[in-house]
């Protein structure tokens, strides 16, 4: 099976590592913070807990990013007390893996790491299949939330779409959602679908353990064990000919990362919504 290593060992990252190794879908754990001892301390923790909640997934801390090279999936988080990777920091790190992990997919678990997954793409020329950010889709889980409190259901009866660059350019495309199986316009009102729609920004970003959760589906899909779609940060595809930035879109994932963004059907409001939350 493969493995995977999270770069940070601060709330995201410990979290991630945690739920990645109850899910048992990948075979090592390579939790990785330069702060002491903090990775190495962490990964014993979750060893310890295998026995207990009866996963398989090893688990191991290290100060060395070297230690990154041979993984299929990097994931980059937060640092223990310096919060998370970006900036021109998080440019050097990524440029560094690239070095050091040339065939892995690299994974930002942040919700600050949307201008990363962008300047990773255009400034280093990685693949944008390769370098994408799970944070979105924890701002979908909550959106379902709040859509299935609003026709008092469960998230589970809920399939939507964001899309957009949030906290203020959501677009979430009412036409194309469902409630049960049937069309969330039937089942909402216009002033509640708009009363959603202004919540919206209030819930990003999202919470450490949303975000290690959004991760982990993310890694999950892209290992083999779920087919399910998800809504990442991907990179403009400059080829175009137009200059844009990196937004929240739904993607299907595969081995080898992306394979392929999946748009839901937009009206023309939320086309024109979409294209102006995207342009630079």
């Amino acid at each position: 099976m493969q493995a995977v290593a999270i770069i940070g060992a601060g709330e995201i990252g410990g979290a991630l590592a945690h739920v990645l190794a109850r899910r048992d879908v990948v075979g090592e754990i390579r939790l990785i913070d330069e702060s002491g001892r903090v990775a190495a301390g962490k990964a014993l923790d979750i060893a310890q807990a295998a026995p207990v909640e009866l996963f398989a997934t090893q688990t191991s801390g290290s100060t060395d990013i070297s230690t990154s090279a041979g993984a299929a999936i990097v994931v980059i988080a937060d640092r223990m007390g310096g919060g998370e990777w970006s900036g021109e920091d998080g440019l050097m790190l990524v440029r560094r893996l690239v070095q050091m992990a040339s065939g892995a997919i690299l994974l930002c678990a942040g919700a600050s790491q949307r201008e990363l997954v962008e300047r990773g793409v255009r400034e280093l020329g990685i693949a944008r299949t390769r370098l994408f950010g799970s944070a979105p889709e924890a701002l979908v889980a909550a959106a379902r939330a709040i859509v299935a409190l609003e026709t008092q259901g469960s998230p589970r009866d809920v399939a939507l779409s964001l899309l957009g660059v949030p906290p203020t350019h959501i677009v979430l495309p009412w036409d194309d959602a469902t409630i049960g199986g049937f069309a969330a316009t039937r089942a909402l009102e216009e002033p509640a679908r708009r009363r959603i729609d202004a919540r919206l920004p209030a819930l990003w970003p999202p919470g450490p353990y949303a975000l290690a959760a959004a991760a982990s589906k993310v890694i999950e899909a892209m290992a083999g064990g779920s087919r399910q779609r998800a809504t990442c940060f991907v990179a403009p595809d400059d080829a175009a000919g137009r200059r844009m930035r990196a937004a929240a879109l739904p993607v299907r994932l595969g081995p080898s990362g992306i394979a392929g963004v999946v748009l839901p059907s937009l009206n023309v409001h939320d086309r024109v919504a979409l294209d102006n939350a995207m342009l630079l």
